[in-house]
C-alpha cells in the first residue's frame, strides 16, 4: 500500500492526463500564475464493478489504509451504481468517490462479457500497490465494447479503460481568479471547451450546498484485441460548496447531480 497520499495522487494525476490532455489546458486557464498548486483537487472518482474481485471495498481498501473513512453511501438505480464516499482528516486532501456498477442487474449478455473481462484478472492484482492507475487487466474486444455499450455507458468505458482516476475535480472555493462556477463555465466555454449539458450545466446549487459542472470527456486511443479506436476517456470536474446552517461547508455528495455528471463520458 502506498505509505502516503500524495504520492498516490500524483500517480492517478499522471495517468489521468495522459488520456486527459485538456487537464493541462484547463490548469493554464484557471491558474493565476505559472505556478499550477493553487488548483486544489476537491474529488476523484473511481469506478469498479461489484464482483468479488474487483469491489468498490477492494478499491477502497487503499484509501482506508491511508486513513480515509468512509462517510456516505449513495444509490443510482437508473444507472445500476452504488457508491461510496472517503475523506481524510486532513481536510487538504481530496475526497474519494468510489462507485461499484451492479453487474447482476445488466442482460446475460452484458454479465457474461463482464465476467469473462473479471475472470483474466489475477486474484490479488487489487491489493497492488498501483492498482488503482494499473489500467485494464484483460483483453476486451471492439464488439464486446459496443455490445456494453448499448446498455451501459459505465459497463463500457470500464471495460475499456480499466482502473484509474475516471476524473479529478477543481475545487471553485480555493481559485484566485473566481470562486462562482458561473464565471469558471464561461471561461471554459470562451476558451472552446464543451460543457456536459445534462441536467443543466450546473447540476445542483445552494440549495443542496454543493453545484457541480464538468467537460465532456476527452478521447483517448484505446487498444482493443485487435484494433485501436478513439473513445471517450476522461474529463474534468468543477465544484463549489456552500456553507450549511451550522457554518461548515458541505463535504458530501448530491445524488441527483453525481447522476448526470457519470454521463460526462457519453459520446456526443
Amino acid at each position: 500500500m502506498h505509505s502516503n497520499v500524495d504520492t498516490l495522487f500524483e500517480n492517478l494525476w499522471e495517468d489521468y492526463v495522459d488520456i486527459t490532455p485538456s487537464a493541462y489546458k484547463i490548469h493554464e486557464l484557471l491558474a493565476d500564475s505559472e505556478n499550477d498548486d493553487e488548483i486544489v483537487n476537491d474529488h476523484v472518482a473511481f469506478r469498479t464493478f461489484n464482483l468479488p474481485k474487483t469491489s468498490l471495498d477492494k478499491l477502497a481498501a487503499h484509501f482506508l489504509a491511508l486513513g480515509y473513512e468512509e462517510k456516505g453511501n449513495y444509490d443510482f438505480e437508473a444507472k445500476k451504481l452504488d457508491a461510496k464516499h472517503f475523506e481524510h482528516p486532513d481536510e487538504t486532501k481530496p475526497k474519494v468517490f468510489i462507485s461499484e456498477l451492479r453487474v447482476q442487474d445488466l442482460s446475460e449478455k452484458a454479465q457474461k462479457i463482464i465476467h469473462h473481462l473479471v475472470e483474466q484478472m489475477d486474484d490479488d492484482a487489487v491489493k497492488a500497490d498501483n492498482f488503482l492507475y494499473s489500467g485494464k487487466h484483460w483483453t476486451v474486444s471492439k464488439a464486446e465494447y459496443d455490445m456494453l455499450l448499448e446498455e451501459s455507458e459505465y459497463a463500457a468505458w470500464l471495460a475499456a479503460w480499466g482502473f484509474r482516476a475516471n476524473h479529478f475535480t477543481v475545487s471553485v472555493n480555493f481559485l484566485k481568479k473566481t470562486q462562482e462556477l458561473t464565471d469558471v463555465n464561461q471561461m471554459l466555454k470562451d476558451a472552446g471547451f464543451t460543457l456536459n449539458d445534462s441536467g443543466g450545466e450546473i447540476k445542483g446549487g445552494e440549495s443542496v450546498y454543493l453545484a457541480q459542472s464538468s467537460t465532456m470527456a476527452d478521447h483517448a486511443y484505446v487498444k482493443f484485441e485487435a484494433e485501436s479506436k478513439m473513445i471517450p476517456s476522461c474529463f474534468y470536474e468543477f465544484a463549489q460548496r456552500y456553507k450549511m446552517p451550522d457554518g461548515k461547508y458541505y463535504k458530501g455528495f448530491v445524488a441527483a447531480s453525481a447522476d448526470k455528471i457519470f454521463e460526462s463520458t457519453n459520446a456526443k
